[in-house]
C-alpha cells in the first residue's frame, strides 16, 4: 500500500478504515492480516494500528482472527514491545481515571489494559518473558532500559505497583486454558 513507511497518522487513518471494513464483513481476515503487515513493518506503523486497535470501539482485538494472529506473532519484538507499553500505560492511567472519578476514561483504559493482556498470552512466551522482565526491574527496583519510560509519564509508587500486578497477570490461566506458566521468581524479580 505505501511506497515508504506510513506516518503515525496515516497508519491510524488506516487502521480505522480497515478495521471498520472488517467489521462490516467488507475485509476478510486474510486480506486484513495482509494489509495490517505492512503497517507492522515499521514503528511508527505499529503504534498508528495499536491506538486504534487496542482503544477504539473496533471489536477487532476482542475477537481477533487467526491470520491476524500470526501476523503480529511474526512481526514479534515490535509488537511486544508495543503491547508491553500499552499495557504499562492504561494501567496506570486507569487507576488515574479512577482516581479523579472520570468513569468513561477509567472503562477506555481498562478495555486497553484487558485487550493487551490477551494479546502479549498469544505471543511468542520467550520474547514476552524477556520484555515483561525489562518491565518489571523497572517497576520493581528503578533500573534498567524502562525507568525513563516510567519516568516520562510520571508514574506513582501506586501506579508502578498496579502495572507489577498486571505484569504478573499476564501469566495467569484465561478462561480455562492453560497456558505454558511462566514462573515469578520474586528474589530478583525475574520470569522463569
Amino acid at each position: 500500500m505505501y511506497t515508504k513507511e506510513p506516518t503515525f497518522e496515516q497508519a491510524m487513518n488506516a487502521a480505522l478504515l480497515w478495521c471498520n471494513a472488517w467489521e462490516g464483513g467488507e475485509l476478510s481476515d486474510e486480506v486484513l492480516a495482509d494489509r495490517v503487515s505492512e503497517l507492522l513493518a515499521s514503528r511508527e506503523g505499529a503504534r498508528g494500528f495499536f491506538v486504534i486497535s487496542l482503544a477504539s470501539d473496533c471489536p477487532l482485538l476482542d475477537r481477533l482472527p487467526e491470520p491476524l494472529v500470526l501476523q503480529l506473532r511474526a512481526a514479534g519484538e515490535i509488537v511486544v514491545d508495543l503491547t508491553v507499553r500499552n499495557l504499562a500505560m492504561s494501567t496506570a492511567m486507569g487507576l488515574h481515571h479512577e482516581r479523579l472519578g472520570n468513569i468513561e476514561q477509567q472503562a477506555g483504559s481498562e478495555r486497553v489494559t484487558a485487550r493487551s493482556l490477551d494479546l502479549l498470552r498469544l505471543m511468542e512466551p520467550s520474547k514476552v518473558k524477556k520484555r515483561l522482565e525489562i518491565l518489571l526491574k523497572a517497576t520493581n527496583k528503578e533500573e534498567g532500559e524502562d525507568v525513563a519510560f516510567l519516568e516520562k509519564w510520571g508514574y506513582d509508587k501506586e501506579q508502578k505497583l498496579a502495572i507489577t500486578s498486571n505484569i504478573y497477570a499476564v501469566a495467569e490461566i484465561k478462561e480455562g486454558a492453560i497456558l505454558t506458566p511462566l514462573k515469578l521468581n520474586f528474589a530478583d524479580n525475574s520470569i522463569v
